[in-house]
């Protein structure tokens, strides 16, 4: 027979394990631009940066830190296609 003590760590694990389950993510899935439907998000894909131009960048001074809000169009592409992507924010920074 289990000890209260014994059983309060098998809880523990249990809990531990379902909380690496919700911190595993999914393994990446690529597709190709052709394959891309409109509406959709969540894709990963592999594609060059044709071109870039930034539509909009303004300060938010609601915190102590101000933020800077950065969104950018860009066309992008590969074999199958290009499209053009909004890149919000980091994304934008990394493309520019």
């Amino acid at each position: 027979m289990a000890t209260n003590g014994q059983q309060k760590r098998q809880v523990n694990r249990q809990q531990q394990g379902q909380e690496l389950k919700k911190l595993e993510k999914r393994k990446p899935v690529f597709v190709k631009v052709d394959q891309l439907k409109p509406g959709t998000n969540g894709h990963t894909l592999i594609a060059k940066v044709l071109t870039s131009n930034m539509v909009l960048q303004k300060g938010q001074a609601a915190s102590q830190q101000p933020q800077q809000s950065h969104i950018a169009e860009c066309l992008v592409g590969d074999e199958t296609g290009t499209i053009l992507f909004t890149a919000r924010n980091d994304q934008g920074r990394i493309l520019l």
